[in-house]
């Protein structure tokens, strides 16, 4: 491999971890079991659509692999293909890459956007193909496979490298021949609907009388027309727009079907109508039926298995407003989750000290469920450490919202085997601190980050959600004059930009407030240690900030591919524009080494006044809606120079000379024994382990099948391209 495609494999030394929750599963009764169960077998069969999701060839990718890892176990199939000529260390590679296709859920990488080519050449993972069990048994199925994806599955030209739309990336989100000016002609229709596109795509064609026409599809097992979620065919702006439905439909059909067995076993009548609304939801592709299923999710307090399903995280669509499927399951951990509920009943009180003012926050904190869990089940493209959800806006507002904070994936993620450009003290520290300085931050980031702040509203000809003539703009001083507009929504103000703009303001909430003494005391730290801990909170985010962002920037589009590390760097650059060398990055020995340091004493004041200026702009160019403002501030931040004191783009290659590969975790599977008791089975983190428990995840045939047929429906589409 080149120095250039090396950063688009997986080494064949790939960490995958387990995700132990066996302790928490064993805890549950009979019927809590069947209960998570049933909504496993949704969340997987729903985590399929993100093959769909990711790009034209995962859905294929998914088949042929599913095909060679059924027809026969790995140690078969190694047999066969060492003696096809493959070597050990290219069988592992082989491998490696099939960890990476199950763990992402096609193949561009869930934390990045950049895409996964094997690890060996391309004719030896042919003859592994060809050596296989399934190719002797049906070679005309398997051949016509991989020579439609073959090329594609190695190409790194043009768009190729990484997700976008348009020239600069690969997405399904939208038809191959959509640019940014059709996602903003889609987005100006949807406004005018007052309608949202989490659970929908966009395929555009070419009318005889050369008239663009787009089709916007949603996902649900119906496909046929309905007067109350479809829409005719309608002229707009002269092109021509119609909403359909059906997409996904087969994969649809099966979370349907289990979640409506597990509504037999919910705990109580709010958990049933909030599943009952979800089938709804995913049968007739009516989001407010998913809006309404939220509601019920909300108001579910403090269960002992917590749930959550849907076309949730908008990440990956390059406009910001499609989601990806996800689906998770997971029990409460009693004991963290106490220490959450304080803090959350000392919300109020913290939120009072965030540095940008009354009029920007909202009116009434809605305190929300917030609880440690530990995931059975996390369907998707990649597992997250905590999730702040709803995403709808309007429920956030009248309802609220929950906070979860996965406890079972932070410490698989948090582990450090090098740590990079730090003092031997500062190493200690970190790794000594970095799980419990992670737990505040998430907690802070979730519950204070995305939890707060208003968006200033205009709800009709004269009223809004504010006090229009005497609310004034604290970076100005001047009565503001920018609000959101009627059918507007953050989403749509700030598009792309507006996920990691969010990320930002959330991490620097954590920052901002895990100064707070009494938020540490609550979350179990106090004297020295919780110095300690307020500490490596800052120096591990802004060490990932340096250390670790840059793997997740495009030099040739100067596009970051991952919402969290642009962030991360932002704070970074806030940080060191900071006045009296609050922290500095110097390097330490020409191009191999860099050198972060944190003056610990200047905290306190100088980063807390840094970091308060930059969340007040933050927070107001948001309550306003002033999305210039924002994009030009954080544009300025995300930009990566190649000159002066800080040339970030020629230590990029600094950077990835220490990097290290991000961990992928090995996730259990529950069986039924009868028809009323569940085992849970337990695999080996360990590539044949983690193949195991996909092909156990999925026993039939049918799957692989029903994901071609997919491809083929879509097809007409998208191009199997390599440049």
């Amino acid at each position: 491999m080149t120095e250039d495609t090396s950063l688009y494999v997986l080494p064949n030394n790939q960490p995958l971890v387990a995700l132990e929750c066996e302790t928490a599963f064993n805890g549950l009764t009979a019927k809590e079991k069947l209960y998570a169960h049933y909504l496993s077998q949704a969340a997987w069969s729903g985590g399929l659509i993100v093959y769909v999701q990711t790009s034209p060839e995962s859905p294929l990718l998914f088949a042929l692999l599913h095909k060679i890892f059924k027809a026969q176990n790995i140690e078969e199939l190694k047999k066969s293909a060492l003696d096809a000529g493959v070597s050990e260390d290219e069988f592992t590679a082989f491998l490696v890459y099939s960890c990476g296709i199950f763990s992402n859920s096609g193949n561009y990488k869930s934390f990045g956007d950049s895409k996964i080519i094997p690890n060996l050449p391309k004719e030896k993972f042919g003859t592994i193909v060809k050596a296989s069990q399934a190719y002797k048994d049906n070679s005309n199925s398997i051949e016509e496979i991989w020579n439609k994806i073959q090329d594609v599955t190695y190409g790194l030209g043009g768009k190729l490298k990484s997700l976008g739309l348009g020239d600069k990336g690969v997405t399904t989100y939208f038809s191959a021949n959509c640019t940014d000016k059709d996602a903003e002609l889609v987005n100006e229709f949807m406004q005018q609907k007052k309608l949202e596109s989490y659970n929908a795509r966009c395929f555009k064609t070419n009318t005889s009388d050369n008239v663009n026409s787009y089709e916007i599809r949603l996902a649900s097992v119906e496909t046929d027309a309905d007067p109350q979620i479809t829409l005719p065919e309608e002229d707009f702006k002269n092109s021509k727009f119609k909403i359909t439905r059906g997409d996904y439909s087969k994969l649809l059909t099966a979370v349907v079907d289990n979640l409506q067995k597990a509504t037999e076993y919910a705990a109580n009548e709010i958990e049933k109508n909030m599943l009952n609304k979800y089938i709804e939801h995913f049968r007739t592709g009516s989001l407010q039926d998913h809006k309404d299923g939220s509601q019920f999710w909300i108001k579910d307090k403090g269960p002992v298995i917590e749930t959550y399903i849907g076309f949730i995280e908008t990440y990956r669509d390059p406009a910001g407003q499609r989601a990806e499927f996800e689906g998770f399951v997971a029990m409460v951990n009693k004991e963290m989750s106490a220490k959450f509920a304080s803090l959350v009943n000392n919300a109020e009180k913290f939120i009072q000290k965030l540095p940008w003012g009354a009029d920007f926050e909202i009116d009434k904190f809605l305190r929300p469920d917030f609880t440690s869990l530990d995931v059975l089940t996390f369907s998707g493209s990649g597992i997250p450490n905590g999730i702040n959800i709803p995403n709808y806006e309007e429920i956030r507002k009248l309802e609220g919202f929950k906070n979860v904070s996965l406890g079972n994936v932070i410490p698989g993620n948090m582990k450090l085997d090098v740590v990079p450009f730090l003092s031997e003290q500062d190493q200690t520290l970190l790794n000594t601190y970095r799980l419990v300085s992670f737990e505040v931050q998430v907690s802070l980031h979730e519950l204070l980050g995305h939890g707060t702040g208003k968006l200033l509203r205009q709800l009709g000809p004269d009223s809004y959600n504010f006090d229009k003539e005497n609310t004034k703009n604290p970076l100005t001083g001047e009565v503001v004059n920018k609000f959101f507009l009627p059918g507007e929504t953050y989403d749509s103000k700030f598009g792309a930009l507006g996920s990691s703009y969010e990320e930002c303001r959330a991490e620097a909430v954590g920052l901002y407030l895990c100064l707070e003494k009494d938020v540490l005391r609550i979350l179990g730290h106090e004297g020295s240690k919780a110095d300690d801990v307020m500490y490596v909170n800052w120096l591990s985010l802004l060490w990932t900030g340096c250390a670790r962002a840059l793997e997740m920037y495009q030099p040739s589009t100067k596009k970051w591919l991952q919402a969290h590390s642009q962030a991360r760097y932002v704070l970074l650059r806030v940080c060191i524009e900071a006045e009296e060398d609050f922290v500095t990055v110097v390097e330490a020995e020409s191009g191999k080494t860099l050198k972060l340091t944190i003056d610990r004493s200047k905290i306190q004041t100088i980063g807390k006044k840094a970091i308060g200026k930059f969340l007040t702009k933050l927070q107001v160019y948001k309550s306003t809606g002033d999305f210039e403002a924002a994009k030009e501030m954080y544009d300025k931040y995300s930009e990566v120079p190649e000159t002066g004191p800080h040339p970030w783009a020629r230590w990029r290659d600094i950077i990835l000379a220490h990097k290290e590969p991000r961990k992928i975790f090995v996730q259990s599977n529950t069986f039924l024994n009868g028809s009323d008791t569940v085992q849970l089975k337990n695999y080996e983190p360990n590539f044949a382990g983690l193949i195991q428990s996909w092909m156990e995840r999925f026993p039939s045939s049918e799957t692989s099948q029903t994901l071609i047929d997919l491809w083929e429906k879509d097809k007409q589409h998208f191009t199997l391209e390599v440049n």
